[in-house]
């Protein structure tokens, strides 16, 4: 699975984030990370940007622990951005992805 939408007119930091949200390592957080950057990354601030990329930084199996509850979060898991991407998840339930 790969991006749906096109990176043309997002500025380069964007278009980057947007590669590494979809390239992770793992499957799960691949699809995870790479579907609330196709629906979200165009409209990020400088100041969600900044944090998505804190997010970016962190490990798979930390990010799949925070997601799933089973580690509490650390300093990017504490984000308005991650918290929106929680969100963008929990919506999701129930719904074929």
């Amino acid at each position: 699975m790969s991006t749906t939408i096109s990176s043309d007119g997002l500025s380069p930091r964007k278009k980057r984030a947007l590669f590494q949200a979809w390239h992770r390592g793992t499957k799960e957080m691949d699809l995870l990370l790479g579907q609330f950057a196709d629906a979200s990354l165009a409209g990020m601030s400088e100041a969600e940007l900044v944090e998505f990329e804190a997010i970016l930084e962190e490990t798979d199996r930390d990010l799949f622990s925070w997601v799933v509850g089973s580690e509490p979060a650390g300093a990017s898991g504490e984000t308005t951005t991650f918290k929106t991407f929680l969100a963008f998840h929990a919506g999701k339930k129930g719904t074929a992805a």
